[in-house]
């Protein structure tokens, strides 16, 4: 395929695979927030958008706790897995690990700007290296019938033209990626946070709509700072897709409207306190596991964000979830306060 302008043409290697996974709108991979507690609990609300799960690092998975770090329910389907690391090898014995375990799709995080994936070697700093990324991404390939996507920045530090991030995609489509994540605002790897790098550099949408155009048999998603449905479908106008992040995790109950508009169903028209009513023996079972409610409970905080006694109900998990021994009954007073 080619592009317009000057650039060269070039081939896409893409493996056949029958990619049936619907990207139109997605839940991004947050550390700490989309674990699997997360993620089912995101599915009573919308049977539609695709989740994924928190970065997990090459090293963890092939030296830790598998089947705590990759276990999901089938409920969650469609679910996709992102991965961190650098070392082709190891990526490809993960995506094989992934593979096995289930998942819908791999993911290779190459915009995390945190210091400890640039100590690691992975994350946004790989937006300086596109042929690791596309050695990394055939390997990954070579191990998985999945498909093999990237979600990446605009650019990081001085790195940061339209010609710069374009020529990284140009590069790393080569080895067999055809689906790219694109956040777009570019990284300061040194001198902000990780909070402070999803906030202050300015986004870019006109970098990832000039990418759609210039590359349309591409799938581009676009991420960042997308806060509503109008947002979500203005976007749809200029690219494949669009990967909401914080704004569902603080108000969750926005995913049933983007099944009624963005995918005209309206099969699962449940109301928030019908929600938390199907989800309340997913937590008894976890309980039952061992598992503290705190942990699940942090997660629906913002169930009923804009409804009357959203404040009461999210003081009073805030102060009774943490008790030890505190169980179901927590959400069900905690509901009492809310006019869904």
């Amino acid at each position: 395929m080619s592009r317009t302008g000057s650039r060269p043409r070039f081939t896409y290697y893409l493996m056949e695979v029958e990619n049936t996974i619907k990207r139109t709108v997605s839940v991004a991979p947050m550390l700490d927030c989309t674990d699997r507690h997360e993620r089912y609990f995101l599915r009573l609300i919308s049977k539609r958008v695709l989740l994924y799960s928190e970065m997990i690092t090459t090293a963890a998975l092939l030296h830790g706790n598998k089947k705590r770090l990759l276990d999901f329910n089938k409920e969650e389907h469609p679910v996709a897995i992102q991965l961190g690391g650098s070392d082709p090898e190891a990526l490809a014995n993960c995506s094989k690990i992934s593979t096995e375990w289930g998942y819908d799709e791999i993911n290779l995080n190459v915009g995390c700007p945190s210091d400890r994936v640039q100590s690691g070697r992975f994350g946004a700093c790989l937006m300086a290296e596109s042929q690791l990324v596309t050695e990394c991404i055939s390997a990954m390939c070579s191990a998985t019938h999945l498909p093999v996507t990237v979600k990446c920045r605009i650019g990081i530090d001085e790195i940061d033209s339209y010609a710069e991030f374009a020529d990284f995609i140009n590069t790393v489509a080569n080895s067999g990626c055809n689906v790219f994540i694109v956040h777009a605002r570019k990284a300061w790897l040194q001198g902000l946070s990780p909070k402070e790098n999803r906030n202050i550099p300015p986004l870019r949408y006109d970098y990832v709509y000039q990418l759609k155009r210039e590359y349309p048999d591409l799938h581009i998603i676009l991420n960042g700072g997308v806060t509503s449905i109008d947002e979500v479908s203005e976007h749809l106008k200029h690219v494949d897709g669009v990967m909401l992040g914080r704004s569902v995790y603080h108000n969750p109950f926005i995913l049933k409207e983007i099944d009624h508009l963005i995918y005209d169903d309206s099969s699962q028209a449940l109301s928030r306190k019908q929600v938390l009513e199907q989800f309340y023996p997913y937590v008894e079972q976890a309980l039952s596991e061992g598992i503290r409610l705190a942990s699940i409970s942090r997660h629906i905080i913002g169930l009923f964000h804009g409804c009357v006694g959203a404040r009461s109900w999210r003081c009073y998990l805030s102060e009774n979830a943490y008790k030890m021994n505190a169980g179901i009954e927590v959400l069900r007073k905690a509901a009492e306060f809310v006019d869904d």
